[in-house]
């Protein structure tokens, strides 16, 4: 049992879920509302009218309750999501979870205890520290940290911790995807994604087609199962262990509930099956410890299927009729528990075309196929060996699958049982009745001629009672511990159960039963109120935003470079400011020198992500001596603002709104980009909020889709599992990935080795830069991916005329259109389907 028993914090998408998470023992649940401005728009969620009666049922449970308001804000809906603190706060709920710090400070002036978000990417002890600031409680860590990075994590922070240890793995960084927002016009920041990493790629490799055979999904990862990492991740000082699902089923949901809540508390009590095989049939798109056993490129991805699987029983080896046979698979044939397949277990078949359709179904019979003795082959006695059967033979009726489309190889997987399913429906239902999870403790004192006085302690509240007879000296035995456990004990049917009991009571005392009785039921009364009234919560003043003055900056086109050949080009058109974004800190050194040389300011960018003790990428780049820093993560903002460098805010910041641009510019940025979540509109409310000059906008860019750990160069093109045995291929090769509709979107790599997956459309916001500069913005920025040196040349010289105003906005169009490989999609600020 771990030294420190860490929380049990289980999903709930829809009632059923709810139910039975609180039925499999979860310590706290976490929710959406209906309202919207949370990052599972898709599940059913919660009405928010109605959540002071769902708080009072998890109270009841024992439980604690989490309200998920975890995407970016846009500037009119600040007014709406105050409104919506408001009655969450109200109705009892012990957190938030949130992504924009807007809402953090909302959430604080409403006494609300706050959670930062994975999706707010505060990836190392520096994050958290800066972000602490505005009254942080809790950080959900990334889940692309190592049990040794949360442990160093850790010792850099009083910030509880919550991690990730069940569940699906998104392939990006959360807070870090815009793959929606590419692709359709939604955004994952607003809880709209729309699982691109789900879909098929094929690999280009230097330009040509890499055949991978079926491996597709390459963006695909296993889903995580961290039971092995709980103890060290107890021990590490983790305050709670975070289950993935809020758009999953009550079967799942207890069936991972009930598993871990088993792995930290092994004295706990359930009818939940409890063995691996359970988590896999209940979901499973294959099995990994994700990132917490360190980085495995070889592993997290296999890319074979992008959906639910469940368990590898074998290969099909023989179909005849409305039967066939089994291979077992060497992994399920030899593990220490395994799930015997049994009738009404469903299956599916799996011939490495996930999209076309399956065949699967329902098992009628199973009869074993030929045995061998375990122990002969490990070179024990015949006579002592296990039999285990090699394989089965499984039958099939009607419903069922299609045989005449199963052939022999063919994988097959249990991926429906009804013991899970059965269980996990008698959990949603358990759920929704009083489980006795709280423990009441009990006084009970008093002397002849006095009442009885009783008084309990539950969840914090305290109840007393008494008899309305008094103590009289008694013919027998007496009032004795035992009767009065059995009788003031006897709490079925409500939320408590009887822990401590202590007696304060003069012996041979007597008082009737039925007082007892109705001494325990107005206890229970009493008590049991307490859940349906609103908490008190104690609100603060509004946080005070620093003034920022405006900038009345000639404006600019700051071109951001990739390479050497892109960054001449730059210079040769007459850049005076360049950002630098390079593979490799010695070219990037050698850049800056050269630039200055040139007589250019220079800006060098930070990477995306800053996990623990990476602060020395930054430390490197401040000794580079440039004019200023393109900041990207929480992290690097809080190294480098003790430093005397201008620091510019990027969009990986996730600037949504007026109220967290003020607040990040008062963190000593001279400049905060935009985020790409925004529209056309939304922008323009943004901007008339914000001190004028103070917000840079990209007003042509490759949006870079999927940030990334993991490194697809690493898996594909070798055969190591991190950057000290992959070979770094990424030095020898250009890699991009095609789609389904023909567009090839290229793979760079960062100073840390990780994977940015950018549009191949390059998009243009060069019909809005009229209105932008007339709003104060005078940083426009045009960033590059792979264009050649004259392509890069040809679009700074078209976007400084444009900003110049010697040029229309169409031309400039036309221009880019002429040397983007897949032309421009015009309108890089799309409008989202805003939640209300």
């Amino acid at each position: 049992m771990p030294k420190n028993r860490p929380e049990i914090l289980a999903p709930a998408g829809d009632h059923d879920a709810l139910a039975a998470a609180l039925a499999a023992g979860a310590d706290a649940v976490y929710l959406g509302l209906d309202d919207g401005f949370n990052a599972r728009a898709r599940a059913a969620n919660f009405p928010s009218d109605r959540l002071a009666e769902i708080a009072a049922w998890v109270h009841r449970a024992g439980a604690k309750l989490y309200v998920a308001i975890n995407t970016l804000v846009f500037e009119p809906e600040l007014p709406i999501v105050g409104e919506l603190i408001a009655r969450v706060a109200a109705a009892g709920a012990d957190a938030v979870i949130v992504q924009d710090p807007a809402v953090v400070m909302l959430a604080r002036a409403a006494g609300l205890e706050v959670h930062a978000s994975t999706q707010m990417t505060a990836s190392s002890p520096l994050a958290i520290e800066l972000l602490k600031e505005l009254g942080i409680a809790r950080v959900v860590v990334p889940r692309e940290l190592s049990v040794d990075e949360i442990r160093a994590y850790k010792a850099g922070t009083d910030v509880e911790l919550e991690v990730f240890v069940h569940g699906a793995l998104c392939v990006a960084w959360s807070g870090q995807c815009l793959s929606s927002e590419a692709w359709g016009g939604r955004s994952a920041n607003r809880g709209q994604c729309a699982q691109a990493c789900r879909l098929p790629y094929e690999l280009i490799v230097d330009g040509q087609p890499r055949d991978l055979g079926d491996v597709a999904y390459l963006l695909s990862p296993h889903d995580l199962v961290g039971l092995d990492r709980v103890s060290e991740l107890a021990d590490a000082g983790v305050t709670s262990l975070k289950i993935e699902g809020r758009l999953k089923g009550p079967a799942y949901v207890a069936t991972a509930t009930a598993q871990y809540r088993k792995a930290v508390d092994p004295a706990f009590e359930t009818t939940m099956p409890l063995d691996r095989a359970a988590l896999e049939v209940a979901y499973s798109r294959g099995a990994s410890q994700g990132f917490l056993g360190g980085t495995d490129h070889q592993t997290l991805v296999e890319g074979r299927f992008p959906r639910h699987r469940g368990l590898l029983l074998g290969r099909v080896v023989r179909v005849e009729g409305d039967e066939l046979d089994v291979e077992l698979d060497p992994a399920y044939r030899h593990a220490a528990t395994r799930t015997e397949p049994v009738a009404g277990m469903g299956v599916v078949f799996d011939a490495g075309t996930p999209e076309a359709p399956e065949q699967g179904g329902p098992i009628f019979s199973v009869s074993p196929l030929a045995t061998r003795s375990q122990s002969t082959a490990a070179g024990r006695s015949p006579r002592t060996a296990a039999r285990t059967p090699t394989g089965h033979r499984l039958r099939f009726g009607d419903p069922g699958p299609d045989l005449s489309r199963v052939h022999a190889g063919d994988r097959v997987w249990i991926n429906s049982d009804p013991r899970v399913t059965a269980a996990g429906a008698r959990a949603a239902q358990l759920g929704r009745s009083a489980l006795g999870r709280i423990a009441l403790a009990l006084e009970v004192s008093g002397g002849d001629g006095e009442p009885l006085v009783a008084t309990a302690r539950a969840a914090g509240h305290v109840a007393t009672a008494r008899t309305s007879s008094p103590l009289a000296p008694a013919r027998g035995a007496g009032i004795t511990r035992e009767l009065l456990a059995d009788k003031l004990g006897s709490l079925g049917g409500t939320p408590f159960h009887l822990g401590e009991l202590t007696l304060a009571l003069a012996p041979g005392l007597h008082v009737p039963v039925s007082e007892l009785k109705e001494l325990r039921r107005a206890l229970v009364a009493e008590l049991d109120a307490h859940f349906d009234r609103p908490r008190a919560i104690v609100a603060g003043a509004p946080r005070e935003l620093p003034e920022i003055a405006p900038l009345l900056d000639a404006p600019i086109v700051v071109p951001l470079c990739r390479n050497d050949d892109q960054l001449d080009a730059v210079l040769d058109a007459g850049a005076r400011e360049v950002e630098l974004d390079w593979m490799e800190l010695v070219g990037l050194g050698r850049a800056v020198e050269r630039a200055k040389a040139r007589g250019a300011r220079v800006i060098v960018a930070t990477v995306r992500v800053q996990k623990p003790n990476e602060e020395r990428i930054d430390a490197h780049l401040a000794r580079l001596e440039p004019d200023g820093i393109l900041v990207r993560s929480w992290g690097s903002l809080a190294y480098l603002r003790q430093h005397a460098i201008p620091l510019h805010g990027d969009f990986s910041l996730n600037v949504a709104n007026s109220t967290t641009a003020r607040w990040v510019l008062g963190k000593g940025l001279v400049t905060v980009a935009a985020a790409h979540d925004l529209d056309r509109v939304q922008l323009a409310a943004m901007l008339a909020a914000t001190p004028r000059g103070r917000v840079s906008v990209a007003i042509h860019h490759h949006i870079p889709t999927f940030h990334t750990e993991h490194c697809v160069y690493a898996h594909l093109l070798s055969s190591g599992r991190d950057f000290r045995t992959c070979g770094r291929p990424c030095e020898r090769h250009a890699i991009a990935l095609r789609d389904r509709v023909g567009l090839v979107h290229p793979v760079s790599v960062d100073v840390g080795c990780r994977n940015t997956v950018f549009n191949a459309q390059a998009q243009s916001a060069a019909a809005l830069v009229p209105e932008l500069r007339a709003a104060g913005v005078a940083r426009f920025r045009v960033e590059l991916v792979r264009e050649s040196a004259a392509e890069a040349k040809r679009l700074y010289d078209a976007y400084s005329q444009l900003v110049a105003g010697t040029i229309a906005p169409a031309e400039v169009v036309a221009i880019a259109a002429a040397h983007e490989q897949f032309g421009v999609t015009r309108g890089t600020m799309r409008t989202l389907t805003v939640l209300r």
